[in-house]
């Protein structure tokens, strides 16, 4: 295995059977690497197979065919060394309801070897790392479901391990602990973890990862870099820009260069356009001819592009 590989899958299937009809192709012989200290996103709609591969990979299903590695072990054959190298957020909340955050930490932590030191002196990190400190005496049922989501990514970075696995992560949080928790995950990457993520959040996958792949049905559409994996899609550039000459005679121009799309508010407008050219010569003009007081230009955005892959698999339009 190539020392820059933490995680290798080649051609991975799983195949559910059913009772009555055909068997369900859950993933249909993916292929990808994860590189050690990558933040890594796995991508796709509802049922894409997700969940299903993020199983495999932990041990807690068995691929029907194709192989899958983890630090170097097969997840089919050795997985108790696999085990003893990752750490995992499922989808389902995973924390004991009737023990205070504190006590969670502490029978997570003793069920991971730690003694009571160590514990302690990683509880304090992690809770900062976290904003938990607040809400340590509490129990689980006093807290939102997005705290307890939070509460549950932040045990997964109590122990030392080289590889975490978070399925949705981010579910039911609000923008506070979505932001808090994503901040903490950076930071853990930067210390040398791996993390591999499953989101439906694009916004969210943009933000955190350095590379990502994105499936449906169990097929892989695209992977790569987040801005290798953007160019594969609608070439588009935003243009926001806020005028202070008159809006009917800013609007009649900008149809006359027949851009994709056009919106108003007021005096801004957000204009979509095909060329980076032309969203420069756009503001050129506004410059010199409409008192331009401000603008951004953006290219297509993660979800363009998602968007525009699953549309053209699936053969429907935007």
């Amino acid at each position: 295995m190539a020392a820059t590989n933490i995680i290798e899958v080649q051609n991975l299937s799983k195949i559910y059977p059913k009772r009555k009809g055909s068997p369900v192709h859950a993933l249909n012989g993916i292929s990808f690497n994860v590189e050690r200290g990558q933040i890594f996103g796995l991508l796709g709609p509802n049922g894409a197979g997700k969940s299903t591969a993020i199983k495999i990979l932990t041990t807690l299903l068995p691929p029907t065919s194709g192989t899958a590695t983890v630090s170097g072990y097969d997840v089919a054959s050795h997985g108790h060394e696999v085990r003893k190298h990752i750490c995992a957020v499922v989808q389902e909340n995973a924390i004991e309801l009737y023990l205070s955050v504190r006590n969670n930490f502490r029978s997570f932590g003793r069920f991971h070897g730690l003694s009571a030191s160590e514990i302690e002196n990683r509880t304090g990190r992690v809770c900062e790392l976290f904003d938990l400190r607040e809400y340590l005496n509490e129990t689980g049922l006093d807290l939102s479901g997005g705290m307890r989501r939070r509460v549950q990514v932040a045990k997964m970075f109590l122990i030392d391990k080289p590889v975490v696995f978070l399925d949705e992560a981010t579910t039911g949080m609000d923008t506070f602990n979505k932001r808090t928790t994503m901040e903490a995950i950076r930071e853990e990457s930067h210390k040398g973890r791996t993390i591999l993520l499953t989101t439906h959040l694009l916004d969210e996958a943009e933000a955190l990862c350095d590379a990502v792949v994105i499936i449906n049905h169990g097929i892989i559409l695209a992977q790569g870099g987040i801005e290798e994996v953007k160019s594969m899609g609608i070439q588009l550039y935003t243009v926001i820009m806020t005028c202070q000459s008159d809006p009917q005679i800013i609007r009649r121009w900008l149809e006359q260069l027949n851009p994709v799309s056009i919106e108003q508010t007021r005096q801004t407008f957000t204009i979509a356009v095909k060329t980076e050219e032309q969203a420069l010569e756009i503001i050129n003009t506004a410059r010199n001819s409409y008192a331009l007081l401000r603008f951004e230009i953006s290219r297509a955005s993660l979800e363009d592009t998602f968007i525009e892959l699953i549309d053209k698999k699936t053969g429907t339009s935007a």
